[in-house]
């Protein structure tokens, strides 16, 4: 089956200044409905690359295409989550993520909402407040904060990092059926491999800086991967390996 390309990067370097190089002749091909990660070493580039496709750093030299067209005449907002949920602690949870809508000066589709409300597992707690939210719950309530923007691409910085790792995996069993549910494609930041290899079709794995692609393995293992997959022979090889090129 031919796979529809939604992001087209070819050579892309950025520099902060002329001494540093933070972005080193990258080139990538996100396709429709992919689940792809980033890893690599602390300070490597890796968000730096999400602000430059979100268009939050526009200084750099290559080619970006967002379903085709320039990114610089792309009108595709892309869905973008930084490490902290961003929850404004004066507003409710309801308040939180339906602030895309009001600030596109959209209607909310109270039974849509409502649905998605459901499936992030946040139904009953549309009238909390930020401190009255677990920190898993804070990260439900951000990233359909994200998905609400209505984007078909989502970028994800670091959502799990500060949780505890049971918190951890019970998110990320959950956004791999969230995932399946809503057809998005993304593009998610970790510096857990075995984060990494429980959610991922494609683990991209990045130098030190200047960041440059040095490797690439294929997931295909089926969804949700039991802890017999994550520990088989062959996963347990390509964590090794990517270990082994992260140090």
């Amino acid at each position: 089956m031919l796979k529809m390309q939604v992001i087209s990067i070819e050579n892309l370097t950025q520099h902060f200044d002329e001494k540093l190089k933070v972005l080193d002749n990258i080139s990538l091909e996100v396709n429709k409905n992919d689940f792809i990660t980033l890893v690599g070493p602390s300070g490597c580039g890796k968000s730096t690359l999400f602000k430059v496709i979100t268009k939050l750093i526009k200084n750099y030299d290559g080619s970006i295409k967002i379903n085709n067209t320039p990114l610089i005449e792309s009108s595709d907002n892309l869905g973008y989550m930084p490490q902290k949920d961003l929850l404004l602690p004066w507003r409710t949870l309801y308040k939180n993520v339906t602030l895309p809508l009001e600030l596109a000066h959209k209607s909310v589709d109270e039974s849509e909402l409502r649905r998605l409300i459901s499936i992030f597992g946040l139904s009953g707690f549309e009238k909390s407040y930020p401190h009255q939210l677990s920190g898993g719950m804070k990260q439900r309530a951000a990233l359909l904060r994200t998905f609400l923007m209505g984007n078909e691409i989502i970028l994800l910085d670091e959502p799990f990092a500060a949780l505890d790792s049971l918190t951890k995996k019970k998110l990320q069993l959950w956004l791999v059926d969230v995932f399946k549910k809503m057809n998005k494609t993304v593009i998610f930041i970790t510096h857990d491999i075995e984060e990494a290899l429980t959610l991922s079709n494609r683990v991209i794995v990045l130098s030190k800086l200047p960041a440059r692609i040095i490797e690439e393995f294929k997931i295909d293992e089926e969804y949700p991967r039991s802890y017999e997959v994550l520990n088989s022979e062959k996963m347990l090889k390509i964590k090794k390996k990517i270990i082994d090129l992260i140090e």
